[in-house]
C-alpha cells in the first residue's frame, strides 16, 4: 500500500499572500508547520474521517476542503488555533491543490466562509466554477 495518496501543491497565490505572514511571525516554526500540512495533505482522505478536515463540496472528482493546523511548536490544537487550508482535491491526477492557509486574524469575522470564498472567486474562477461559490 502506498504511503501517500495525493501529491500536494502550493498555489502561487497562497505563497505570495497568507503565507508570507506566517513566515515572519513563526520564522523557523513555520518550515516545520509547512511540512506538516504537506503530510496531512498527502494523506488527507484519512483527515477528513477525522475531525482536522471538514469536506466543503464535492464535484465529480474534485473535492473542496477545509483542514485546520496549528504552528508548530505552540501547543495549541489545530482547530482551537484559528489556522485553516482550504484545498482542491482532484481524485483523478491524485493531485490536493493548496488555495489558501490563513489564520482567523487574516480573515475576521462576521462571516469568515463568506471572505473565503469570495478570495476562491476572485483568484480562482475555475475553480469557483466547479464548485458554484
Amino acid at each position: 500500500m502506498e504511503q501517500y495518496n495525493y501529491r500536494v501543491e502550493f498555489e502561487v497565490f497562497t505563497e505570495r499572500h497568507y503565507i508570507k505572514n506566517f513566515r515572519k511571525n513563526y520564522k523557523n516554526r513555520w518550515l516545520d508547520t509547512e511540512q506538516v500540512i504537506v503530510f496531512l495533505c498527502e494523506r488527507i482522505d484519512n483527515m477528513l474521517r477525522s475531525s482536522k478536515a471538514d469536506l466543503i463540496s464535492f464535484s465529480g472528482s474534485y473535492k473542496l476542503v477545509k483542514l485546520d493546523f496549528a504552528v508548530a511548536g505552540t501547543r495549541i490544537s489545530p482547530k482551537a488555533s484559528g489556522n485553516r487550508c482550504i484545498l482542491l482535491i482532484d481524485e483523478t491526477a491524485h493531485l490536493a491543490r493548496i488555495l489558501l492557509v490563513y489564520s482567523k486574524n487574516d480573515i475576521s469575522q462576521p462571516n469568515e466562509t463568506e471572505k473565503w470564498k469570495k478570495l476562491i472567486r476572485d483568484n480562482f474562477p475555475d475553480i469557483a466554477n466547479i464548485f458554484e461559490l
